[in-house]
């Protein structure tokens, strides 16, 4: 049976994902961004909560953690870098399996953003949770590892089937497309940026994406087309991330 994904904003351009497998009744929350907000979530819903699942340390993603485990008794998971803010029930790397009831996601490693980062992968429903490795039309920033550790991320989360639905942590997608715009002039990307720009007008969010739509418009995947003349794809990508870094558009 499918999941039920139940996507909210919190903080300031968070957003927190409740995930129900419906063959058994069993949610986790990924992340704990905003730990009152999940709960009341929630309460609305009326589900109750059995896992956490964290995609790195950053207070805004697992900040929560405590608060929700004291509350529900959640068992939570996520990488080791983790208990430098908060402790962890069960510790995961690339190449393990995490269970929702029947619901199956992959451990993948997806450093960069910070050394440890992961994102969880459903292949039989087709979705992906990023953290901050992925953004719609962007990247997360590298405040821990190297630009040949994060193009091999996205390289790696690029190769999931194009199909694949991405909940990325952040509403950032209009300043994302405003850089795009700045590296790229595909016609594609000029309208999915207007395509942005009037969803975020009307106050619609523009997560999630996919893997499809970032392949064929997100700088930091086409990296290698914007910048043939870089010594390597992930040179090609640093070149865009620091150009990012200091974008001022």
């Amino acid at each position: 049976m499918p999941v039920t994904i139940h996507q909210f904003p919190c903080l300031s351009d968070n957003y927190g994902f409740l995930v129900r497998d419906e063959a058994s009744g069993q949610v986790a929350t990924i992340d704990t961004p905003d730990a009152e907000t999940i709960l009341a979530r929630l309460g609305e819903l009326g589900w109750t909560l059995g896992l956490i699942l964290n995609t790195h340390w950053h207070p805004d993603h697992a900040g929560g953690n405590e608060t929700l485990k004291a509350a529900t008794g959640a068992t939570i998971v996520g990488p080791a870098e983790v208990t430098r803010i908060a402790p962890l029930d069960r510790t995961v790397k690339d190449g393990d399996v995490v269970m929702l009831g029947e619901t199956r996601f992959d451990v993948l490693d997806t450093g960069g953003h910070t050394l440890g980062h992961v994102s969880y992968h459903d292949a039989a429903d087709g979705i992906a949770f990023v953290g901050d490795t992925l953004f719609a039309l962007g990247c997360g920033r590298l405040f821990e590892g190297t630009a040949e550790q994060m193009w091999t991320s996205l390289s790696r989360l690029a190769a999931l089937p194009d199909h694949t639905t991405v909940y990325c942590a952040h509403e950032y997608t209009t300043s994302n497309a405003r850089f795009a715009l700045s590296v790229d002039d595909d016609p594609a990307l000029k309208a999915r940026a207007e395509a942005v720009f009037a969803a975020r007008e009307r106050g619609q969010p523009t997560v999630p994406t996919t893997i499809a739509a970032e392949k064929a418009t997100n700088p930091f995947l086409r990296a290698p087309l914007l910048r043939p003349e870089a010594a390597s794809a992930a040179a090609a990508f640093g070149d865009i991330r620091a150009a990012k870094d200091s974008f001022k558009g």
